[in-house]
């Protein structure tokens, strides 16, 4: 990968990163670290990568089904096996939906 590639790559994790933190409930946003964040992301990315689901064909309508609670339950579970922290399903779902209206708002 080019260093511009990396330098877009970060951009855009930068601003999904920022429209996460204005998507959470004001209760979560001093709850996560931009770090956790950007953890998350990535841990999410690896889902996305590794579950298949980016091979799935869409429905007649353009919709591919895609199951919160298992995105939400392997970042938890990976967060766990990393020791970053032990998160809660709920927490997590939020910042999992961020994600998703994020990419949604790109078309």
């Amino acid at each position: 990968m080019a260093d511009d590639e990396f330098l877009a790559d970060d951009l855009d994790d930068e601003k999904t990163i920022e429209f996460i933190k204005s998507y959470l409930p004001q209760e979560l946003k001093e709850k996560f670290s931009d770090d956790e964040l950007y953890y998350f992301l990535d841990v999410i990315d690896e889902y996305y990568a590794n579950s298949g689901i980016l091979d799935v064909e869409p429905d007649d309508e353009g919709f591919v089904d895609i199951d919160l609670d298992k995105i939400v339950d392997y970042v938890i579970k990976e967060a766990k096996k990393d020791e970053i922290g032990e998160y809660e399903h709920d927490d997590i779902l939020f910042v999992v939906q961020g994600e998703m209206e994020y990419a949604d708002s790109l078309g």
